[in-house]
């Protein structure tokens, strides 16, 4: 692998915390090979996360949206990556991800077996989920030989992502920010409601973190701003900035907080790689398989009976995993003292 693997291409994720979480497998390419090249087929949007990322050599935006097809684009890409990459390293498990290398008569391809990619990968790897038990461990093991992939024991660099402070002096002036301890909030989560901690658990904790001196950031996208009116309404010093910033300022931004409250989602883990102090609320999904991949985080987790059910909407109708999730709970660790590992607040 090391003398046929020099030009590198990756087939990125198609979400905001997966494409953040890949930077352990960039990394670890890096790591072990450091004279290789390495390119990334992503979405267009993906491209300000993987500018941040030192290891990314080239970012190569594949113009298709979520959920298309998109063959005219993948074959054009294709026909331009032909000849410049002796390895290919697909991250979904979709038959369509592996089309681009395949197409592009990359020598070697590999990726996990799925939805009858037989002819399209060279090296299709079996997937244990018991020992890959974890997305981020899943993307890195793809970058190393079988054998120690399928150990599961192996380094698991964690994400970190460059800051640009003067362009946060810029979104500073810009959105009237002051100069109070900021404290983030991200309402949002793109898989459903039954990851969302209730809007009005952010709003009361956001009135109680304002009165006490803090200045509140709401950072989310478009689809989040009227969340982010509910959670700031008759709060001085708290910012409804869902919608209003593109995703490289929300790196800046969140580096700036002293701490964020966060559902289980993509900027997440754009906060947990900048090592910001991150307070993550878990429902439907589960800590295990998706953690911040930080040493400064709390993790508040009930583990009801029910969960985790990875269900989008709450099968049962109570939402329970984050309804009794309270305000208190997470107000008193935003209060602790600061530990350099990953604490589990159970309710």
């Amino acid at each position: 692998m090391a003398n046929s693997a020099q030009r590198l291409l990756v087939i990125g994720p198609s979400w905001v915390g997966d494409m953040v979480m890949a930077q352990s497998l960039f990394m670890t390419l890096k790591a072990r090979q450091p004279g290789a090249t390495i390119g990334v087929v992503a979405p267009a949007w993906s491209q300000p996360i993987l500018e941040r990322m030192p290891e990314v050599d080239e970012v190569l935006p594949l113009a298709v949206g979520h959920g298309e097809f998109g063959l005219a684009s993948r074959r054009e890409l294709a026909s331009r990556l032909r000849g410049r990459f002796d390895r290919a390293i697909v991250l979904p498990r979709s038959w369509k991800a592996a089309l681009v290398p395949f197409m592009a008569r990359i020598p070697e391809r590999v990726g996990f077996v799925g939805e009858h990619r037989y002819g399209l990968l060279k090296e299709r790897r079996k997937l244990d989920k018991q020992v890959l038990d974890q997305t981020v461990k899943r993307f890195v093991s793809l970058g190393l030989p079988l054998e120690e992939a399928a150990s599961g024991d192996f380094a698991l660099p964690k994400p970190r992502l460059q800051v640009d402070r003067d362009n946060l002096v810029n979104l500073r002036l810009m959105h009237s920010l002051s100069a109070r301890t900021a404290i983030g909030m991200m309402p949002g989560a793109e898989y459903g409601p039954a990851k969302q901690w209730p809007i009005s658990y952010f709003h009361r904790l956001a009135k109680r973190l304002v009165k006490e001196g803090f200045e509140v950031r709401v950072l989310g996208g478009a689809k989040d701003h009227p969340a982010g009116e509910e959670i700031t309404q008759g709060l001085a010093h708290a910012h409804n900035l869902c919608g209003k910033t593109q995703l490289a300022d929300a790196v800046d931004l969140l580096a700036d907080c002293q701490q964020v409250v966060t559902n289980d989602s993509g900027l997440m883990h754009v906060a947990a790689a900048v090592g910001t102090r991150i307070h993550a609320l878990y429902g439907s999904s589960s800590p295990a398989y998706t953690p911040p991949l930080t040493d400064n985080a709390v993790i508040h987790y009930l583990g009801l009976s029910c969960s985790p059910c990875f269900q989008r909407t709450c099968p049962l109708g109570h939402t329970n995993c984050l309804n009794q999730l309270s305000v208190d709970q997470v107000y008193q660790q935003i209060h602790a003292a600061p530990q350099r590992e990953n604490v589990i607040a159970n309710g």
